[in-house]
């Protein structure tokens, strides 16, 4: 079974060109969440490991472990499992952590993921302290963007862009292709991927306006649930 995204072209280089960024097609940048697959807690640790394996063997550039319930122990063999299930693919897919920096250590990461907010880690923190690590970061506005284009960073995750729409009514705005291109623009060439209710028709839509790709959790997933 696939999840669709895997039908459209995907990049097999990222540089930057003229000062503005290209791709063949578009990034993509899979968030996990266990609590999505139901049944016994071994399942769904079982199933984070096969849908790693699964999105690595279809390209996904990037998986970032979003588990932050977990102790470190437990989080940390997790992340082992899954860089040992992404590597025998043999692709280019790369494994980030949610904000736990020591446990990206102790797995061997390739990188971690964090958030352009006041008083949270920064890139050069990290790769002081885990030389040449992956740096992903998260921000919802343009300010955060702007600041986060200088940090030399992976991929800047940013929105909602869709929002979030529950029982038909929207709990969470998005700030829209408007948003999305504007911030695009702030990069200033650094890699934007569009997060927050991006569906597989309106990722081009994203692409289009100056996205480098796009990022999700449900997006990504193909598993079914088990009782």
């Amino acid at each position: 079974m696939r999840n669709g995204l895997d039908m459209l072209p995907m990049p097999r280089k990222y540089h930057r060109q003229g000062g503005q960024p290209y791709t063949e097609s578009m990034l993509r940048y899979a968030i996990t969440d266990r609590s999505l697959y139901g049944g016994s807690s071994t399942y769904r640790l079982d199933s984070l490991v096969d849908e790693a394996r699964r999105r690595a063997a279809e390209g996904v550039d990037f998986i970032q472990v979003r588990e932050k319930d977990l102790e470190a122990g437990e989080l940390t063999a997790l992340v082992r499992r899954m860089l040992e299930a992404v590597r025998e693919a043999e692709g280019r897919t790369r494994v980030l952590v949610n904000s736990r920096l020591d446990v990206a250590a102790a797995a061997g990461a390739d990188g971690v993921h964090l958030t352009g907010a006041a008083g949270e880690l920064r890139p050069e923190q990290v790769r002081r302290v885990y030389s040449g690590t992956m740096v992903s970061v998260s921000c919802h506005s343009v300010a955060e963007v702007a600041q986060a284009s200088g940090w030399g960073v992976e991929a800047i995750l940013f929105g909602p862009v869709f929002g979030k729409v529950v029982d038909g009514v929207e709990v969470v705005p998005g700030v829209g292709l408007a948003g999305l291109r504007e911030a695009c623009e702030a990069a200033g060439g650094g890699p934007v991927l569009a997060l927050g209710g991006v569906s597989l028709e309106r990722a081009p839509e994203c692409v289009a306006v100056g996205a480098a790709g796009v990022a999700g959790i449900r997006l990504f997933q193909v598993r079914a649930s088990q009782g």
